[in-house]
């Protein structure tokens, strides 16, 4: 796999909205050291820097296409059509892993530094490649679909045409079930994901990938019956094909930002520790990257999707890193309004006009939280008096905007600081509740296979909120000693004060 972008590209109509990739400035606080918390010590993962637990199998829909996960079978006849295809002789060739079924390991000492891989671009799919239909190619760019819709359109028609596709022994060996939300029902999400904001996206995208198939349907596919027939172009096929370009595509920088499959590579496993893109290489003319370790033979060999945090691996890969594994890892924390508050309209009105909302998502890590939120929380708490601050705090709050975003508001900051933590904490109380009542769930399970996927999902949905609840009690400790050392400084001062005007009454 290779580091896939979370944003679709917007696509025909009704729009197939950009999923938001908020930026926003951590807050720059002293941090005390951690206070201990029970945490599950083991969180297994499929694809993570630890213990893996197998992935299980979703009743699949009806796909004729791809591969089991762990097939080697299908992956080596990749190899050899690669090598035959103009690959350059490989160090590191496919196996069976720990950490994710298969992956890439190294056949001889690699070191720091090398380069590695050098796809060419003749064996990189992307925009530009050509279809074996050259009609149905023909017919959405005529349309001028975007790269995402047009992209799985052509997975899903080159998969078609089996053997006779130019790219029959790559699509062979991609996984006839991707690891994605894409294929958790709505049942599931709203029963395992309840406590975790990642259940609102995986929702969004899954709707945005529905719209877009309908809208490619409506606007092309139904016009034009021979070239797209709909027992080939349907909702199961796109959520193939959407599963797989969100779980492989790459955005290629040193080629003009191209998104593009590429063979071979993508067959390499996540590590969080590692630090490492794939990207065109000019001078060797293919798609590498640099090994930032050195690797012995039978080692397995890593890149890094993303600085993402372990929701956002579930979305698009399907699995959790292991606890504490992850640095960019982060919780979504939902603040909103209050809707009894007099000047609620005025602050809705200035939030709306720098593109914010209630409820607002703020990302916060195990360092601290971004300076847009503690904006926000003082435009929550500020009194009708501060109506003249109310634009300057929704701007702060607001990530598009460059402005001086560490206002502060020191007769205000106790109550906002507060407001804060009780957000905390209600969410911390929500993953507390799913996880005691995870034991005892109902897995409503109908047949041994489901029985080996609902405890698969189930556990993903612990992993998530275990590690989303363990960065909510470090922001709890913080905001609860920051507030000890506000109301213990205003102690001091309040005795300071009376002791003063005794002295001068006596």
């Amino acid at each position: 796999m290779a580091k896939a972008s979370s944003v679709l590209q917007s696509t025909l109509l009704p729009p197939f909205s950009p999923l938001p990739k908020l930026r926003f400035q951590t807050s720059t606080v002293s941090l005390p050291p951690s206070p201990p918390f029970r945490c599950r010590q083991g969180i297994h993962c499929s694809v993570s820097a630890g213990e893996t637990t197998r992935r299980s199998v979703e009743e699949a829909p009806d796909i004729s296409w791809g591969c089991e996960i762990d097939s080697l079978e299908n992956a080596t006849s990749l190899q050899n059509w690669l090598s035959d295809s103009g690959l350059p002789p490989q160090k590191m060739s496919i196996d069976k892993v720990d950490i994710g079924e298969r992956g890439l390991v190294a056949s001889q000492n690699l070191r720091k530094g090398e380069k590695l891989l050098f796809v060419p671009p003749s064996l990189v799919i992307s925009a530009d490649s050509g279809w074996t239909n050259p009609e149905a190619g023909e017919v959405m760019k005529r349309y001028d679909v975007p790269d995402w819709p047009l992209l799985a359109t052509y997975l899903i028609s080159e998969a078609s045409f089996q053997k006779s596709s130019r790219w029959y022994n790559y699509i062979s060996a991609l996984p006839r079930q991707p690891y994605s939300l894409l294929y958790w029902t709505r049942t599931e999400l709203d029963m395992y994901l309840e406590a975790s904001q990642i259940r609102e996206r995986a929702i969004e995208r899954i709707t945005n990938v529905v719209g877009t198939y309908e809208d490619l349907r409506s606007r092309i596919f139904s016009k034009h019956p021979n070239l797209f027939p709909k027992e080939v172009f349907n909702d199961d096929t796109f959520k193939w094909s959407f599963g797989i370009l969100f779980s492989r595509l790459v955005r290629l920088p040193s080629m003009d930002g191209r998104f593009a499959l590429v063979p071979w590579a993508d067959m390499l496993n996540h590590n969080c520790e590692v630090e490492t893109y794939l990207d065109y290489d000019k001078s060797s003319k293919g798609v590498v990257f640099t090994a930032d370790r050195p690797y012995q033979p039978g080692e397995q060999v890593f890149i890094s999707y993303g600085n993402k945090s372990n929701g956002e691996l579930l979305l698009s890969y399907g699995f959790v890193p292991r606890e504490g594994t992850n640095p960019s890892d982060s919780v979504e924390l939902a603040v909103s309004l209050r809707k009894n508050d007099a000047c609620y309209k005025e602050k809705l009105d200035a939030l709306k006009k720098h593109g914010l909302s209630t409820p607002q998502c703020f990302p916060v890590r195990i360092t601290g939280w971004p300076l847009e939120l503690m904006a926000y929380a003082y435009l929550v708490v500020s009194p009708p008096e501060m109506r003249n601050s109310f634009e300057e705090m929704a701007k702060a709050a607001s990530n598009k905007s460059s402005t001086n975003k560490d206002l502060k508001y020191p007769e205000i900051e106790e109550e906002a600081l507060q407001f804060i933590l009780d957000t905390c904490e209600a969410s911390i109380s929500k993953y507390t509740r799913f996880l005691k009542e995870s034991g005892s769930m109902d897995l409503d399970i109908t047949s041994p296979k489901q029985l080996n996927r609902k405890a698969f999902l189930k556990q993903l949905a612990v992993d998530l909120s275990t590690s989303e609840r363990r960065i909510l009690y470090r922001a709890q400790y913080i905001l609860r000693r920051r507030l000890r050392d506000i109301r213990s400084g205003e102690l001091k001062a309040l005795r300071l004060f009376s002791g003063l005007r005794n002295f001068f009454k006596s």
